[in-house]
């Protein structure tokens, strides 16, 4: 990291660290993937997110009213996957544009014969590459209520494949990592995957990861952090490659007897 960088992040933590009644309500909102979390694990995705709302541009679209809870709550589940890796992951972008709801995207795409198809697809978010993440505020507001559905944690799995410069589920691995040992485990799990649901079998996760290996890999990390239990049951040896990529262990933190972290704070009752 730049001197002047790593000065002015200090300066921004020091002086502009998030406020507390903001972060704790960020924690509230954002289970079951926050859930469990150590108090040194809080103190540093606090300090990450703090970082993230000053380093990223929200721009609210449709005259949405953009306020700072809910940029708060974007930013603290942006930064849960890149927790213990830092945010210089998200470098590259700077924009974060939310629309009230779901957005129409045109879409075209030529087939093995040439012919040219365009459509109208109606999405909840999108990540470029080099710009930015969009999101439907409706979805930011089911992610983390649900125990599989994260579209922030979908939009930025898409971000860390991207550093690879493509899609394809494949992003930049650890030294410590192996890069034959991960595609052995998500190519078993993908084809297993679209096996089970060509026999038409009911699967506990969503069909809609058969579309591609970047898709598998962005909905299994929504998986890896809102139901961890569910994947390592499905799929062992994704999970281990995504624990091992996150450097985190959901499944052995939601063990741990401060599951919720907060106390009180997560009654249901609120």
């Amino acid at each position: 990291m730049w001197p002047f960088r790593q000065l002015r992040r200090k300066k921004i933590l020091r002086d502009a660290l998030l406020p507390e009644h903001l972060w704790r309500q960020a924690l509230f909102s954002g289970r079951p993937g926050l859930a469990g979390l150590s108090e040194n694990d809080k103190r540093h995705l606090r300090e990450l997110t703090t970082l993230f709302l000053h380093e990223k541009i929200f721009e609210p679209a449709r005259a949405l009213e953009l306020t700072e809870s809910m940029r708060v709550r974007i930013a603290v589940q942006a930064c849960l996957p890149v927790m213990n890796l830092g945010i210089d992951w998200y470098d590259g972008w700077r924009t974060v544009i939310v629309y009230p709801g779901e957005f129409v995207r045109r879409r075209e795409q030529t087939d093995d014969i040439g012919v040219m198809h365009e459509w109208d697809e109606v999405i909840s978010g999108e990540s470029w590459r080099l710009g930015p993440v969009i999101l439907s505020w409706a979805d930011v507001g089911a992610s983390g209520l649900s125990e599989t559905y994260n579209v922030v944690i979908h939009e930025m799995a898409h971000k860390l494949d991207l550093l690879n410069g493509e899609v394809d589920g494949f992003p930049p691995m650890h030294r410590d990592m192996s890069a034959r040992a991960w595609s052995a485990a998500f190519k078993a799990a993908f084809d297993d995957f679209n096996a089970r649901l060509d026999a038409n079998e009911q699967t506990p996760i969503d069909a809609y990861a058969a579309e591609d290996p970047g898709e598998f890999f962005a909905v299994l990390s929504e998986y890896f952090f809102e139901a961890p239990d569910l994947l390592k049951a499905e799929y062992p040896a994704v999970y281990a490659q995504l624990r091992a990529f996150y450097r985190q262990d959901p499944v052995a933190r939601l063990a741990l007897p401060h599951k919720f972290g907060l106390g009180t704070e997560f009654d249901s009752s609120r």
